[in-house]
């Protein structure tokens, strides 16, 4: 029999926060060393950039794409954003619809708060050209939904969200709860994003949705200076439990057990988290030492930077957008090349151009050796 969402129970007024105490202090703490790690590095939007992508990746799998970080931005080199025509392409247009949409509502959140126009917005983004075109993008459901098999009836649904009659209202309730005060904002986070993900406002996306919140929910509660904390591998290595314990909240008002698995992913999320930009941090600054040192070359350090953002490219691309003259961005990448930093991903044949990785940084970013 299907769970129906908790009508009535949200807020939740049963949270045991003698079972949650526990978790509220090492999950601040974890956040906090993350924060510190981020204060140390220059540029963050720059050297963090391939954990953006991997997270849009981790995010948009546990919805059921298939692509790769290597793939999203192999076919980012490739030049054709708009390639939707095989199904993996159409996976790797929603992976950098991601991406958009984080950055979009970054750029929005300088004038407005995190709210319901705001999420509206990155719904429009993140659907923008790929497979939910057709699902009203932007706009909440205006009839009923349901989680199950695909294209089962509602006879076979695993979950029935809220009704389209009281959609308007439980997402005027959600937005109270994201402005007002909480005990703690870390349990806030996680009664926000399961009641999000429980109302399932629109037709698609929602998942995705759900998870973009998070970090702009810790960048606008001021816990991180900006929205790079990535939560999706964790939620995808622990699918199957993600999935029961956002069940549990309505089929057993267990609003506990979910804070209590949300908060310890945040706090082995934040630890992954820090490790990863520390190994990113050290690898930027071996690499800007060698880079000054091996090259001689005013450019040097422009194009690691420009590598760190696109660490999978074709060489025409770092010289019409790095800034660096053609013959310095050739002789500098000759000499990345000669010294194994960058890797031929494949050779140039006839018309096509050679596509190039820099996998030390991919390797950092997927968190084993892809390249």
């Amino acid at each position: 029999m299907a769970v129906l969402y908790h009508t009535g129970k949200f807020p939740p007024k049963n949270l045991d926060w003698e079972i949650l105490l526990p978790f509220i202090g090492p999950a601040s703490a974890a956040l906090a060393r993350y924060e510190g790690v981020l204060h140390g590095v220059p540029n963050r939007d720059v050297l963090l950039s391939p954990l953006t992508s991997q997270e849009a990746v981790l995010s948009s799998r546990i919805e059921g794409t298939q692509a790769t970080l290597g793939e999203v931005l192999e076919f980012e080199a490739e030049g054709l954003p708009n390639d939707e025509s095989t199904p993996k392409r159409a996976d790797i247009r929603e992976v950098m619809n991601y991406r958009v949409a984080l950055r979009m509502a970054v750029n929005e959140m300088r004038e407005l708060p995190l709210s319901q126009r705001l999420i509206k917005h990155m719904h429009r983004t993140l659907m923008d050209g790929v497979r939910g075109r057709n699902k009203d993008p932007g706009e909440y459901r205006r009839i009923q939904n349901w989680i199950g098999p695909g294209n089962s009836p509602i006879s076979a649904a695993r979950f029935v969200p809220v009704g389209a009659e009281n959609l308007d209202n439980a997402m005027s309730a959600w937005e109270t709860y994201l402005h007002g005060k909480e005990f703690d904002i870390t349990v806030q986070l996680a009664v926000l994003h399961a009641e999000f993900e429980a109302i399932h406002p629109f037709l698609d996306g929602n998942g995705r949705l759900g998870r973009l919140l998070v970090p702009l929910f810790l960048f606008e509660k001021k816990l991180l200076d900006s929205p790079n904390f990535y939560m999706s591998a964790f939620l995808e290595r622990n699918r199957d439990e993600y999935y029961e314990r956002l069940l549990s909240v309505s089929r057993d008002d267990d609003w506990t057990g979910w804070c209590k698995f949300f908060l310890q992913g945040l706090i082995e999320q934040a630890n992954e988290n820090t490790a990863k930009a520390q190994e990113i941090l050290e690898l930027y600054r071996e690499q800007k030492t060698w880079i000054v040192e091996a090259t001689k070359s005013q450019f040097g350090v422009k194009i690691l930077d420009w590598i760190f953002v696109r660490p999978i490219f074709k060489a025409r691309d770092v010289v019409e957008t790095s800034g660096v003259p053609k013959e310095s961005v050739a002789r500098l990448l000759r000499i990345l090349r000669e010294e194994d930093v960058l890797t031929e991903l494949r050779p140039a044949t006839g018309r096509r151009p050679a596509i190039y990785a820099f996998g030390k940084l991919l390797n950092i970013a997927e968190g084993q050796k892809v390249v």
